[in-house]
This record gives structure tokens, C-alpha cells and sequence, in this order.
């Protein structure tokens, strides 16, 4: 055999061995909420680059924010006969059928960030998540500490019916209610975007003869808060010493916002959480085992000051 077919031959075995070293090992289905915010389009970014890192084949699947297109994938992931499936879901009620459907199909079903509502609970194998009902504790902590229990508050709401929206909104009422001069004087949804939270703001400012007597604002996301921040300045207010500003999140732009004490203090969800994620759905379609329905991932509470020392 001449030199170079035997060069020619080596490298065609190494190249076998490579293909066979980083072919997936698994496929698995994600269907992602949308790309509102800042927040979401980092986790989803985070869910591919980590699915890659990790040898998984990743079929994701962006809902636009609608729930009739999560359903939509979550079938066709079923069609395709993925090992698992990750589900983000957009609101929590409205998931049983489709959740059925891929139990009789023996899929796996994971819930990451988002938790959903079902008559039976072992239709999803766990929910991978942090605990949105904390967040709204450590942000209604924070204001009761800094407003000393004496605060008139607007929350501008995540989108109606989503896990965050509710649970967030739970834990920060269950912490104001201890206190009998804080409450909630304006409500409205600004549907986790920037663009609705300026709108929101828009309509306080102007129902409150700009925002007087308001001491805080809670905002179910960041983003929201950002907008908020917008219609604040161009008010001719001074988000951060008028108003005491509190969100969740703690996206990058936030950051900046505590930086120039335009926000007060952020809880920090979390976006690169594939780490937290994958290893759960690789072990249990390894050695499959019966798992808490929930499995937290930390929050933290991040304040101007901290921001400033750091």
C-alpha cells in the first residue's frame, strides 16, 4: 500500500471515530415562550450553545408568545419521536391534552422556568425553575426595608395568566400585607415588554397627577421597569429618588440602571440555566427515576449600592 493511501486511510478512520464521538446522543424538543425582554432571548441562547456543548440535538421552537403555537410544536416534536421534550410554557392552564398525548408517546416532558396547571401531575416529569413566589418576596422585602413599611406602590404585571406574572405578584402582596401603610394603588399589565411598561407608566403618570404620593414602583421584569424608566424621565421625573424602583431580572440594561441610580434594586432570574437544566433530562432518560416535582434554581437580590461597590 502506497504512503498515501495509507495516510488517505487513517484519516478517513479518524474522521469515522469523530462522527461517532459527537453525534448526539439525544434529541430533544424545546419549546420556548417567545423572545420578550432581554431575559428570554439570553435563555435561549444559553439552552443552544449549552445543548451543543453537551452533544444534544436541539429542536427548539419559538411560540411568538402564543400558546396555540407551543401546542403546535410540542406535537411535532411528538411526530418526530424526541427522547425528551422541554417546555417553557407560555401561560398555565390549557396543557393536559397535549401533555397526555405525549405520555402515550413514552416522551418525557420537563417544564423549564415556567410551571403550568394539570389534573395530573405525573403528565411532566419535573419543572426546572426559580421560585418566582420568592423573587416577589425579596423585592417587597427590599421596599419595606427601604421605604420603612411606609410606601403607596404601582406594579406594572407580567402577562396575564403566565407563572411569573402570578407568583411574582403572590410573594410580593404576601410581604406588603404585613405592613398596614404599604399597598398596591395601581395595577396594569405591561406584558413583560419594554415597549408596554412605558405605556403603563404613561397611563400611572397621568392617573396620579405624576405620581404623586407614589413612593414605589414594582415591575414584574426588568424590561417593563426599563420602559417605566423611560416615561418617568420623560416626565420630567427622577426614577430612583422620586419613585424607589424595584424589578426582576437583572438583566444587563438594569444593571446600568443601578449604576446611574435610575433603579434601586433588581432579584436576579437567572438566563444561563441550561446547566441546570440538561443534567436533569440526560439522567433521568439514562436511568429513568422517580424526581421532585420541582427543582429550584437560586435567586439574588441585587441593590444600587451593592452595584456601585462592586
Amino acid at each position: 500500500m502506497s504512503t498515501i493511501k495509507l495516510i488517505a486511510g487513517i484519516v478517513s478512520g479518524v474522521t469515522l471515530l469523530a462522527s461517532s464521538a459527537f453525534a448526539a446522543e439525544y434529541t430533544i424538543g424545546f419549546s420556548q415562550v417567545g423572545d420578550e425582554g432581554d431575559w428570554r432571548p439570553a435563555f435561549s441562547k444559553d439552552m443552544q450553545e449549552d445543548a451543543k456543548t453537551r452533544g444534544i440535538d436541539l429542536k427548539f421552537a419559538d411560540a411568538q408568545g402564543k400558546q396555540e403555537e407551543q401546542l403546535r410544536a410540542v406535537r411535532a416534536f411528538i411526530a418526530q419521536k424526541v427522547d425528551a421534550i422541554i417546555i417553557a410554557p407560555v401561560v398555565v392552564t390549557g396543557w393536559d391534552q397535549v401533555l397526555k398525548e405525549a405520555k402515550r408517546s413514552n416522551i418525557p416532558v420537563f417544564l423549564a422556568d415556567r410551571d403550568v396547571e394539570v389534573t395530573d401531575k405525573s403528565l411532566f416529569v419535573t419543572r426546572i425553575s426559580a421560585d418566582f413566589n420568592l423573587e416577589g418576596k425579596l423585592a417587597g422585602a427590599w421596599l419595606a426595608a427601604a421605604s420603612k413599611g411606609n410606601c403607596d406602590i404601582v406594579e406594572l404585571q407580567g402577562t396575564v395568566g403566565s407563572a411569573p406574572a402570578i407568583e411574582r405578584k403572590k410573594g410580593f402582596e404576601a410581604v406588603i400585607s404585613n405592613f398596614p401603610n404599604m399597598k398596591i394603588v395601581k395595577t396594569q399589565s405591561g406584558d413583560f415588554t419594554t415597549e408596554g411598561g412605558k405605556k403603563v407608566m404613561e397611563a400611572f403618570i397621568k392617573a396620579t397627577n405624576n405620581l404623586e404620593g407614589i413612593c414605589a414602583s414594582f415591575a414584574h421584569n426588568d424590561n417593563m421597569q426599563l420602559g417605566a424608566i423611560q416615561a418617568m424621565k420623560e416626565a420630567g421625573l427622577k426614577p430612583g429618588k422620586d419613585v424607589l424602583m424595584v424589578s426582576v431580572d437583572y438583566v444587563p440594561a438594569i444593571k446600568k440602571a443601578l449604576d446611574a441610580g435610575e433603579a434601586n434594586a433588581s432579584v436576579e432570574l437567572r438566563s444561563a440555566i441550561g446547566k441546570f437544566i440538561y443534567p436533569v433530562v440526560t439522567d433521568y432518560l439514562q436511568a429513568p427515576k422517580e424526581l421532585p416535582k420541582w427543582i429550584v434554581i437560586p435567586s439574588d437580590l441585587h441593590t444600587a449600592a451593592a452595584s456601585k461597590m462592586q
